[in-house]
């Protein structure tokens, strides 16, 4: 369980992921640069797919993860609070940031460590194309 970034809510991980066919989880901080790299992308994600894009927010600052979505917008259908770090761990994270391809099942497709990037973000259509088709 944990705790939604707008209003505290607290929110089961797996119950975001049950009615979509795809989504993506992306642990990420503001205080990491290569979260600021990345973040295109996921915005180009939400976009072209309308995939859902779950965000867990890493050890960070309430006040500077609200910051960070105001100033490049939210690519997030939801923001989760991972205060001390040990949900993203219980996934595997080693580090932030990493993303997962999920499949409604809850299988995770693809785990991409480090920032998205072109190629990562060609993958990603390319493993939701073949997996719909």
């Amino acid at each position: 369980i944990l705790n939604n970034l707008y209003d505290g809510e607290e929110i089961l991980l797996g119950e975001l992921i049950n009615n979509n066919s795809f989504s993506i989880i992306n642990i990420w901080a503001s205080w990491c640069l290569p979260c600021r790299e990345e973040h295109a992308y996921l915005l180009k994600l939400k976009n072209i797919s309308k995939i859902n894009i779950v965000g867990i927010n890493y050890r960070d600052k309430k006040s500077n993860a609200l910051k960070f979505l105001s100033d490049l917008k939210n690519p997030y259908s939801k923001v989760l609070i991972d205060k001390d770090g040990t949900k993203s761990i219980e996934l595997g994270a080693i580090g932030i940031p990493e993303t997962y391809l999920v499949n409604k099942n809850k299988v995770i497709l693809k785990k991409y460590i480090g920032p998205l990037d072109n190629l990562k973000f060609r993958e990603i259509i390319e493993l939701i194309k073949n997996e719909t088709n």
